[in-house]
C-alpha cells in the first residue's frame, strides 16, 4: 500500500489540512492562508474604492468582515484557489459547464481529486496510484474507498446543500502540464513503505 499524508484536524484549520491532503504534504501553514486571505482582501477593498472612497458602498465594505477568513481559522474558496494556484492547479466548480466539470460528473474516478465543502469543513478525496482515499482530516487516518463509494460520496454531496458550496473540482486542466515540482513531490509523497504516514500536527 502507498504511502498517505494525512493530517488531523486542529481548529478549524480545515482548509490548510484540505489543501496538504491534496499535495501530499506539510506545503502550508495557517500563516501562508492568512496572508493570502489578506491580500484577497486587499485586492478587493482596492476595487470597491475604485468607485469613489467617499461612497456609501465603499463605507459599508469596510464595516464587514472578511469574506476571506476569520479568526477561527477558517478559509475561504477564494483563499483555497489562490494558494492551488502556486502550485499551478485551478480549481473548477464541480457545477459548472467547464468540460473539466462535465467529464468529472460523468467519470468521478478519472480524476484525481476533489476538494469537497460540507456544512462549512473542506476536505479532500484524492486518488494515489489507482485507489481512492477520504482525506478528511476529522478522521484518525486516511479512509480507502471504492470507485463504487466515491460516486456514492459525491452525488450525497450534492444532494446535502448547495452544489457550489458543497463541492469543488481540484485538478489540472492539462495533466501533461504538471511542474516538475509537483511531480517530485507526489512521487516522495506515494512510497513503498506499506504503511500509512499521518503528517501535520496532531490535534
Amino acid at each position: 500500500m502507498e504511502s498517505v499524508f494525512h493530517e488531523k484536524q486542529e481548529g478549524s484549520l480545515c482548509a490548510q489540512h484540505c489543501l496538504n491532503a491534496l499535495l501530499q504534504g506539510a506545503y502550508f501553514t495557517p500563516v501562508d492562508l492568512a496572508t493570502l486571505g489578506q491580500q484577497l482582501d486587499d485586492e478587493e477593498r482596492a476595487r470597491m474604492a475604485e468607485g469613489g472612497a467617499e461612497s456609501e458602498d465603499y463605507r459599508a465594505f469596510l464595516q464587514q468582515p472578511s469574506g476571506n477568513m476569520d479568526d477561527s481559522g477558517y478559509f475561504s474558496i477564494q483563499v483555497l484557489s489562490a494558494a492551488l494556484k502556486v502550485w499551478g492547479v485551478d480549481l473548477v466548480p464541480y457545477s459548472s459547464r467547464n468540460p473539466i466539470a462535465l467529464a468529472a460528473k460523468a467519470n468521478p474516478v478519472n480524476q484525481r481529486a476533489f476538494i469537497c465543502n460540507f456544512k462549512d469543513h473542506w476536505l479532500t478525496v484524492r486518488k494515489l496510484g489507482n485507489q481512492w482515499f477520504n482525506l478528511n482530516s476529522l478522521l484518525t487516518g486516511p479512509e480507502l474507498i471504492s470507485n463504487t463509494y466515491l460516486a456514492l460520496f459525491l452525488t450525497q454531496l450534492q444532494h446535502e446543500g448547495d452544489l457550489q458550496r458543497a463541492l469543488e473540482l481540484s485538478r489540472r486542466a492539462i495533466e501533461e502540464d504538471e511542474s516538475e515540482e509537483l511531480k517530485a513531490a507526489m512521487m516522495l509523497s506515494i512510497q513503498d513503505s506499506g504503511v500509512l504516514r499521518e503528517g501535520g500536527r496532531g490535534a
